[in-house]
């Protein structure tokens, strides 16, 4: 018989991937196509989510035009950027841009829902601290701007059930991909009515939630015959990205960490218990019944491309040259340290107002000393996430799973190495994300009999760091200078931001 084929759609912020993978993990075959992602305004992060569906299509259709037998793919799952959603009309036409992850125009929204409901509340329900990251205040942001749309009664998308409604033409998402919305009661483990009146909406604007694994229904017999796919092939439900990067790790309990390095820097344990902590976000695990106690720095690999597009005016193949520059530079950047909070941030302190910042600038520091304290300032940030978890859970994390496009740098696996004093190791699979994905379509065709079974069968790991010579400095470095340096200068990034936004608005008036 043929061996069986797993497809996993990965639409993240700038492409949707389509990656064919075997029962064993192996990618067989993979294409993909760019979306756009618009800044109209300051703070403001729209897509088309028609981009979406159409970079899917090509996507989908690149792949299995790499195929030798598209008859042996038997199931098809999705995993994509979190916290973006659309509104749509009931046959899925967009309405109007999708609002973005990164969006952070809601500031006064999150006020405002923490006036009505009380910050704790929101966190208990929601399992996240009241920010402008969960699309729920952004949502209530883009009705109270634009009240034809709520006249409208649209219907409210995540990116998963956009592209399944477009897939199977039914109106379904996954818990673990709905959950980022912020309007998901995560003990009920289904929508709060609580929170759908806060932002105006009715249960029949929302998909159905589903468990991630399960079947959603089958390709549209005409997008299965384009494709050049088996008619009946399934669609499961997946999970968002940070979920499905822990399932793609192999992750089953809370002794190890994912540590994604992509645009945002995302970690995450497994847990068993619902547990509440401004040390984390809580968010539903991509396998039933459990949880992943989650930190976010929203300032990753897009600091580099700041770096190398907004501030040095080259191409992401400048960030090569920098890289080697880096290596050869002594650990601290020669005294250059670095707040990486170029989009605020969230846990430990969720504040949407906080800036980056740099200090210890002198003459003799060029752009590589920069690039190597990015590198180094988010490694101090992921000690100081690993250490606030550790308080909470009680479990030490020894080993760091990393992945995304960050992982392929050696000098940032040694750093992260040697600033958290944990082994840090690759993820056997360089599309971690996608293979989570995969492990889920496996088992909801019956590829796989169950999950651990799938994820023994199609998870592995790659090479290992372990701390070296520069721990001892680093720790120094840790102690000294970064450890409350964001609480000694919060005040001031507080009147920075006023300041700003007070200029901006007199400029945008004039």
């Amino acid at each position: 018989m043929t061996a069986p084929l797993v497809i996993a759609i990965d639409a993240s912020t700038t492409a949707c991937k389509a990656l064919v993978f075997g029962a064993d993990g192996r990618l067989v075959a993979e294409a993909r196509a760019p979306i756009t992602l618009a800044n109209p305004e300051p703070d403001g992060w729209e897509q088309d989510a028609e981009e979406w569906w159409d970079a899917t299509e090509r996507a989908l259709a690149g792949a299995v035009r790499a195929l030798d037998e598209p008859g042996a793919v038997r199931a098809v799952a999705l995993t994509h950027q979190r916290e973006t959603f659309v509104l749509t009309d009931r046959s899925s036409t967009p309405l109007r841009p999708a609002l973005t992850w990164m969006d952070a125009r809601c500031r006064r929204e999150v006020e405002a829902a923490v006036a009505a409901l009380g910050a704790e509340r929101l966190h208990e329900v929601t399992g996240k601290p009241p920010c402008t990251t969960p699309s729920l205040y952004k949502l209530i942001y883009l009705l109270k701007r634009e009240p034809a749309l709520r006249a409208a009664r649209p219907m409210m998308a995540d990116v998963h059930a956009f592209l399944v409604r477009r897939l199977t033409g039914r109106w379904a998402t996954s818990l673990a991909s709905a959950d980022p919305l912020g309007l998901v009661d995560l003990r009920a483990r289904d929508w709060s009515d609580e929170l759908l009146a806060l932002a105006g909406l009715d249960r029949d604007q929302l998909p159905a939630l589903v468990e991630p694994g399960e079947q959603l229904g089958a390709l549209a017999r005409e997008l299965a015959e384009r494709l050049g796919l088996p008619a009946g092939v399934p669609v499961i439900a997946g999970a968002g990205d940070g979920q499905a990067a822990g399932l793609g790790a192999g992750l089953a309990g809370p002794e190890r960490a994912y540590l994604n390095l992509g645009t945002a820097i995302v970690s995450g344990v497994c847990s068993r218990e619902y547990l509440l902590s401004r040390a984390f976000r809580t968010m539903m695990g991509a396998e039933p019944g459990t949880y992943f106690l989650e930190s976010d720095l929203r300032g990753g690999t897009f600091t580099l491309d700041w770096l190398a597009k907004g501030w040095l005016g080259r191409g992401r193949a400048a960030l090569d040259e920098l890289e080697r520059e880096a290596s050869s530079l002594p650990p601290g950047s020669d005294g250059l340290v670095l707040l990486p909070y170029w989009n605020g941030v969230m846990d430990p302190y969720w504040n949407d107002d906080a800036t980056g910042v740099t200090l210890g600038w002198h003459g003799a520091h060029r752009p590589a000393h920069l690039y190597r304290a990015i590198l180094e300032g988010i490694a101090f940030e992921a000690r100081l996430h690993l250490e606030s978890l550790e308080r909470t859970t009680r479990h030490h994390v020894a080993e760091l799973i990393v992945m995304g496009g960050g992982s392929r740098s050696e000098l940032w696996c040694q750093v992260l190495a040697d600033v958290t004093g944990r082994r840090v190791t690759r993820a056997g699979s360089a599309e971690a994300t996608a293979l989570g994905a995969a492990i889920l379509a496996a088992v909801g065709s019956g590829v796989h009999p169950e999950l651990a079974a799938a994820t023994r069968a199609m998870t592995s790991l790659g090479a290992r760091f372990a701390p070296g010579d520069h721990q001892p400095l680093y720790d120094v470095y840790y102690r000294d200078v970064y450890a409350g340096l964001y609480e000694s200068l919060a005040a001031r990034l507080d009147a920075l931001a006023a300041l700003r936004r007070r200029a901006n608005a007199a400029h945008s008036a004039g």
